[in-house]
């Protein structure tokens, strides 16, 4: 992983490059205190501050430089608005001429990290790191977190398939478990299929070395409270005896994004010290093509009790996640999160850069809105629809696992998930992508964090580590 801890420093008087930002309000007049010359080279450049991400090099005498940089709005920095400067500019130290970066600092960070270990040679020019100085020391460490957490989640949904099965995703797991001093346990063979019956039908039709498994996590004193956190670990979906399109088959290798947004948190959460005692589920399966797949009309048991008919194999997600929020609900926490690349049908509703948020609990929906408004993490609340839990009746179960009409998909997979939460625990259930289609400064195509941020913000303003704790 990128080493973001060298490229973000605490202001020690060391030398910098300025970085001189304005808007399309600032910008003349910051013009009418340059030298002719800055002048003639920024209309040659056609920079006019009000288009963002654009910058111009200011060269000085020997290897000095200052940079002018549009943004959408200098009294309120977006973190990706120096994005763009830390992907382009040259190796060297850099430091705002006014004003500290903020959030601003994480899309520093995230513009100098991409997955290398699939390319054979670097298509682009060696450059050395490009390094922000910042006069906010006590934010240095809690952003590299925050870069550390995001590429986390884009490295293992960009991750092929053929090399992240289920027993990879636990050595992910277990990395971070070692790395914050937490406790795992792992449930497979006989035992999953007699615990969580769910899971091991999903997964049952993948090979002996891509067995389904639940791995489990948890970090903190028992007697802090206790908060669930649970992620969608499908490592591919070719959608069972219900088998997907090539094209609805091609980026099924980040079906696993729920699980690795959940991951994530986890990390996040030790990383600062919340007062809580975290349990992290994570149900890893393959939905995979065999004789011995899971097939449509099948009636399987979940570890709730509640039995469930198949209607459709590529609906295995919520299938996973049943078990899963079964089991977190056993331990009684006070709250309870879960993230799932879980329906198509919410990236109809609203697109691939706006996750669809369910909870049945107005505060902890509030919360989300309004951290994710503030650092440009940002949730779209759902309906969580109880008449369409009919939708979901059986002939022959208690419940099935998909409706026959297409519509309102999302909320229909929530309505199944509903059943299986215990019914006075505050949840949240965020139907993210996962990825993103097109490249923007600081946030390439492929895998993407979207959610995470928001979600960990309101954990840590509901859990904010006393001073002792740090």
């Amino acid at each position: 992983m990128t080493d973001f801890n060298s490229l973000l420093v605490a202001d020690r008087g060391q030398k910098a490059h300025p970085i001189h930002l304005v808007d399309k309000n600032s910008f003349e007049d910051w013009a009418k205190t340059r030298p002719a010359e800055d002048l003639a080279l920024l209309k040659a450049h056609r920079f006019d501050g009000k288009t963002g991400f654009a910058f111009v090099i200011l060269p000085r005498k020997a290897d000095e430089l200052e940079v002018v940089s549009a943004v959408a709005d200098t009294e309120s920095l977006s973190p990706w608005c120096l994005a763009k400067l830390g992907e382009s500019l040259p190796e060297g130290t850099y430091k705002l001429a006014s004003g500290e970066p903020g959030q601003a600092a994480l899309g520093w960070l995230l513009a100098q990290h991409r997955l290398e270990a699939y390319r054979s040679k670097n298509d682009e020019p060696e450059r050395g790191p490009r390094i922000l100085v910042t006069g906010e020391p006590a934010r240095v460490d809690p952003t590299v977190r925050q870069a550390e957490a995001v590429s986390l989640v884009r490295d293992l949904v960009d991750t092929p398939a053929g090399d992240l099965g289920p027993a990879e995703l636990e050595k992910a797991v277990r990395q971070v478990a070692e790395l914050i001093g937490a406790e795992i346990r792992v449930t497979s063979g006989k035992d999953l299929d007699e615990g969580y019956p769910l899971i091991a039908a999903v997964g049952r039709a993948a090979t002996a070395e891509r067995a389904p498994r639940l791995i489990e996590l948890e970090w903190g004193r028992p007697d802090h409270p206790r908060v669930a956190v649970i992620g969608k670990g499908v490592c591919f979906d070719s959608g069972g005896l219900d088998l997907k399109p090539a094209s609805g088959m091609r980026l099924m290798k980040k079906d696993m994004g729920g699980a690795a947004h959940a991951l994530a948190l986890a990390r996040l959460v030790a990383g600062e010290r919340l007062p809580v005692r975290l349990h992290l589920l994570i149900p890893a399966v393959e939905n995979a093509v065999s004789g011995n797949a899971l097939r449509p009309g099948d009636i399987v048991k979940s570890r709730q009790g509640l039995h469930v008919e198949i209607d459709n194999t590529d609906a295995e997600g919520r299938l996973v996640l049943a078990d899963a929020l079964t089991k977190a609900g056993e331990s009684e926490p006070e709250l309870i999160v879960d993230f799932a690349t879980l329906t198509g049908a919410a990236r109809v509703a609203l697109g691939p850069d706006l996750p669809a948020l369910f909870s049945n609990n107005d505060e902890l929906a509030d919360q989300l809105a309004r951290s994710g408004k503030e650092i440009a993490d940002p949730t779209w609340r759902m309906p969580i629809w109880d008449a369409y839990e009919e939708m979901l009746k059986s002939d022959v179960a208690d419940l099935a696992n998909a409706a026959g009409s297409p519509m309102a998909g999302a909320v229909v997979a929530t309505m199944f998930l509903k059943r299986f939460v215990p019914k006075e625990t505050p949840w949240a259930h965020l139907d993210t992508y996962a990825w993103r289609d097109k490249a923007k400064p600081g946030r390439p195509k492929g895998g993407e964090a979207l959610g995470l941020r928001a979600f960990f913000a309101v954990l840590e303003e509901r859990y904010r580590p006393l001073p002792t704790q740090r």
